[in-house]
């Protein structure tokens, strides 16, 4: 894992919106161009109205015309370091193949390394939908 990732999931963390849960989560991603893509998690006081740091890294790579993942990083201010949710897993796998190294890391250092095969395994694909309607993505 590049150090940079986790240096700019950390600079990007200080800087979500979290006024309602205080904790603070930035995501950065690299995309097969080489670029860095940053997010962070956006609350709203409808709560869980907000959107995750993940998904905000996701849409920046998309807005700026990427659509591979190569490697991602996540940070959090947590005992230990914190994961994608489920919701978040199934959006990166959308974009990443299964080898992609994930690593979650705390803002005092730890870190813990996966993929996104193993942060989920028997993930839904486009292969489950090949009777899908003729036309359909």
């Amino acid at each position: 894992m590049s150090d940079d990732l986790i240096a700019a999931a950390d600079m990007v963390r200080a800087r979500a919106y979290a006024p309602y849960s205080g904790f603070q989560v930035g995501a950065a991603i690299r995309s097969a161009s080489g670029a860095i893509h940053l997010g962070c998690n956006v609350e709203n006081v409808a709560y869980p109205e907000g959107t995750c740091a993940e998904a905000g890294a996701i849409a920046a790579m998309i807005a700026a015309g990427d659509s591979e993942i190569v490697e991602v990083a996540v940070i959090a201010d947590g005992s230990a370091p914190v994961p994608p949710c489920g919701g978040c897993r199934q959006k990166l796998a959308e974009f990443a193949g299964e080898g992609v190294p994930v690593t979650m890391a705390t803002v005092d250092g730890q870190t813990l390394r996966s993929t996104v095969g193993a942060l989920l395994p028997g993930r839904f694909g486009a292969d489950h939908m090949d009777r899908a309607a003729p036309g359909a993505p």
